[in-house]
C-alpha cells in the first residue's frame, strides 16, 4: 500500500481543505486523499472534523480548529499545522454559508456575515499560506464560489455580492502570482445535493406550501441536466485544478452546474 501511495500525483502535497467536514468539502477531502495528498480538515467543530478525517482513504491526515473569518486563529492555525505537517501546497477554500432574505430585510448582521465567512474567510486563509506557496515556487489555491457569483439570484443579494467578490479576488491574485509556480481558480457550483441546500428547500416549502420533493425538482430544474449537482462533481473539478498538467488552468472560474452557466 505504501509503494502504492508513493506513485499517486499528489504525493508528498500537504492540502487544507476549510469547511471540511460533510458535503462538498468531505468529498474534495476525499478525492486530494484518493490523489496521494496528505489533508488537514479546517473548520470549527473538532468533533465533527475528526469524523470526517476517519472517513478518508491513506494515513497521516491531520484536522486544525478555526473560524475563518477570524484573521488571528486562522493564522496560528495555519503556523502549527506548517511546523507539524509541513508547508500548505494546495488551499480549497471551501467554507461558506447562505441565507437568503428579501433585499429590504437584509440587516446589516446577515449582510457581514456573508461577506465574512464567504469572502473574507477566503482572503484569510490565502494570506496565511501564499507566502510558504512563493517561498517553495509551487501551490494552487482554488476557491469555491457559486454561480450566484457568476449570475444574479433573486433574495440572496448578500451571497451573491459574497461570491461575486470571491471570483474578483480570484482573478485578481492569478494576475499576481502568474509567475511564481502558483495558480488560483475558482469552482462555481450550482444547486448542489448536500445538507445546506436544506434552507433553501425549507424556505421554499414555507413561502409556496410546495413540498420538499416539489422544492428539490425546482431548484433542479434550473440546471439544463435536470438534477442536482453531485459533491463528487465539485470534488473531481477542484482536483483536476490540482493535478499535474493543469498549470496553464490559471484565473478561471469554472461552472459544475450542467450548462446552468455557459
Amino acid at each position: 500500500m505504501t509503494d502504492q501511495r508513493a506513485s499517486l500525483p499528489l504525493t508528498g502535497r500537504h492540502a487544507v481543505v476549510t469547511g471540511a467536514n460533510g458535503g462538498i468539502g468531505e468529498a474534495i477531502c476525499h478525492e486530494l486523499a484518493r490523489q496521494g495528498a496528505t489533508l488537514t480538515l479546517l473548520g470549527r467543530r473538532r468533533s465533527a472534523l475528526d469524523a470526517s478525517r476517519a472517513r478518508l482513504p491513506g494515513p497521516g491526515h491531520g484536522v486544525a480548529v478555526a473560524d475563518v473569518v477570524d484573521h488571528e486563529a486562522v493564522s496560528r492555525a495555519m503556523t502549527e499545522l506548517v511546523a507539524a505537517r509541513g508547508t500548505v501546497s494546495i488551499l480549497v477554500n471551501n467554507a461558506g454559508t447562505a441565507t437568503s432574505a428579501p433585499f429590504t430585510r437584509t440587516s446589516t448582521e446577515l449582510w457581514e456575515m456573508m461577506i465574512g465567512i464567504n469572502l473574507t474567510g477566503t482572503f484569510n486563509c490565502i494570506r496565511a499560506v501564499l507566502p510558504g506557496m512563493t517561498e517553495s515556487g509551487w501551490g494552487r489555491v482554488v476557491n469555491i464560489a457559486s454561480t450566484a457569483g457568476l449570475r444574479g439570484y433573486g433574495y440572496v443579494s448578500a451571497y451573491c455580492a459574497a461570491k461575486h467578490g470571491v471570483i474578483g479576488l480570484t482573478r485578481a491574485l492569478a494576475l499576481e502570482v502568474a509567475k511564481q509556480g502558483i495558480t488560483v481558480n475558482a469552482i462555481c457550483p450550482g444547486y448542489t445535493d448536500t445538507p445546506m441546500l436544506g434552507g433553501a428547500i425549507d424556505n421554499i416549502v414555507a413561502k409556496t406550501g410546495r413540498s420538499a420533493e416539489e422544492a428539490r425538482a425546482m431548484l433542479a430544474s434550473g440546471n439544463p441536466q435536470g438534477c442536482l449537482v453531485k459533491p463528487v462533481e465539485v470534488a473531481n473539478a477542484v482536483a483536476w485544478l490540482c493535478l499535474p498538467g493543469s498549470e496553464a488552468i490559471h484565473g478561471q472560474s469554472i461552472a459544475v452546474a450542467g450548462g446552468e452557466v455557459m
